[in-house]
Order: C-alpha cells, then sequence, then structure tokens
C-alpha cells in the first residue's frame, strides 16, 4: 500500500494550510487525497509556498474573509479563481463593547467566540450554501480559508466532513488540529487582554458546539440543515459523495 500524502504543508507564507483527505467515513469509503485544502489568508505566500500550491493543482480558492479583510490582504497568486463568500468578522468588536463597561475576562472571550459560531447558522448560512454548490461543481483541487483559517474555515470544513459521512469524533479532531499548525500572526495582536487573546488564538470544542447547537435550535437536525439550509438534497448528496470519496 503506497504511504498517505502529509495532511499539512508547511508552508513559509501561511499557516494551517492542511488536507482533507484521507478520512474514512462510516460507510468505509474514504475521502479523497488532494481536493480540498484548508488555510489561513493566502496573502504571504512566499516564491516557494506559490510553487508548491501550483504542484497541488489548486485553481480555486473560497474566501470567507469580510470585504475589509480581504482588502487589505489579497490572494497572491494571480492563477487562482478566488471567491469571495464574506462572512464579516464580529469578535474583537463584541468585546471592546464589553471592555468599554468592565474588565474582560477568559470566559468572555470563550462565550463571544461561541456566539460567532452561532452567527454563522443564524445569520450566514447563505455563505456556506453558495460554498457547497461551487464544490459540487468541477471546482477541485481549491482551498478554503479566511483570515485565520481556524473558525468560519472550520466550521465550513466540519459540514463538509459531516456531508461525506465521516465519524463526528474525527471530524472534532479534524477540527482541533488547528492548535497544532496555526501561528498566531503578531501583526494582528490586539488591545485586548492576554488571556483574551489566548483564546483567540485557538480552538476549542466548545465553539463549534456551538454552532451545532444552533443547527439543532434553527433547523431541528444537521440532516434538515443540510437540505433546507445549505441546498443539498439527496441527489445532492450522493453527487458530493461521488465527486470527494473513493471505495
Amino acid at each position: 500500500m503506497s504511504e498517505a500524502p502529509a495532511r499539512h504543508l508547511n508552508l513559509a507564507g501561511a499557516s494551517n494550510f492542511r488536507d482533507l483527505g484521507g478520512y474514512r467515513t462510516q460507510d468505509g469509503r474514504t475521502v479523497r487525497w488532494r481536493q480540498i485544502f484548508r488555510s489561513n489568508h493566502l496573502a504571504h505566500l512566499t516564491e516557494q509556498d506559490v510553487a508548491v500550491v501550483r504542484a497541488l493543482g489548486i485553481k480555486s480558492a473560497f474566501d470567507f474573509r469580510g470585504v475589509a479583510e480581504r482588502a487589505e490582504a489579497l490572494c497572491g497568486m494571480s492563477d487562482v479563481t478566488v471567491h469571495s463568500l464574506p462572512v464579516e468578522p464580529t469578535v474583537v468588536a463584541a468585546l471592546r463593547a464589553i471592555a468599554a463597561t468592565r474588565d474582560l475576562s477568559k470566559d468572555d472571550a470563550v462565550e463571544v467566540m461561541r456566539d460567532s459560531y452561532r452567527g454563522y447558522v443564524r445569520d450566514n448560512t447563505e455563505r456556506y450554501r453558495t460554498l457547497f454548490a461551487h464544490l459540487l461543481e468541477d471546482r477541485a483541487p481549491l482551498v478554503i480559508h479566511c483570515t485565520a483559517g481556524k473558525d468560519r474555515t472550520g466550521f465550513a470544513c466540519a459540514l463538509i466532513l459531516h456531508a461525506l459521512g465521516v465519524p463526528t469524533e474525527v471530524i472534532a479532531e479534524d477540527y482541533m488540529l488547528t492548535n497544532q499548525f496555526y501561528k498566531r500572526d503578531p501583526a494582528h495582536s490586539t488591545d485586548l487582554p492576554d488571556e483574551v487573546k489566548q483564546v483567540l488564538g485557538t480552538v476549542q470544542a466548545a465553539f463549534l458546539n456551538a454552532a451545532f447547537e444552533a443547527i439543532d435550535a434553527e433547523y431541528g437536525s444537521l440532516d434538515r440543515y443540510f437540505r433546507d439550509g445549505l441546498g443539498l438534497g439527496p441527489a445532492e448528496r450522493k453527487a458530493f459523495e461521488g465527486r470527494y470519496l473513493q471505495a
């Protein structure tokens, strides 16, 4: 049996760049390698990084950054088609609003992060629906990213793996790999307390759980969210599996 490709690609100008392939599904199939990648933003790729990304055959990027975020750091590869799916950031503004009335705590940061994940469902499902419509087209290999590549992107990747039938515990493990591979950009340090910034620079199971709790509250079940929220009925789910799974 041939050795599996590397999941994480150690790029100098991007962090947390990794492959969603190789995971086994509940029915015994495997997510195809070298089709869907995730990363932080692609504005600081070195020449060597660009060569690596080109060798992967990536031709599309799906960018969840807000409008201002994207304008400040455009994709560094002119030969990659960027699809903007803006999910505007809310976390820092929410924390500063709290800080205007009292001292911030680590618990405040956790709850604001959880609420931002709820907002992916309540306020931004249309963006994720658009992503899945693109994923059903012939655009792979592709990369999904936001600014840090951990929250908006992390939720998107969890949805993709769920749609493909990967077990929940494996999806949780993949999500938490961000804490191993993400490198916080010191240029994005804020006036927030260190313990708050520490929360913002990581992922926690509680964050992702908040999004799926919101799905249950708003739609009743994940299957109904796929159908009614993301436009993945039975035929679309079958086509999605056919594109991204192998026996």
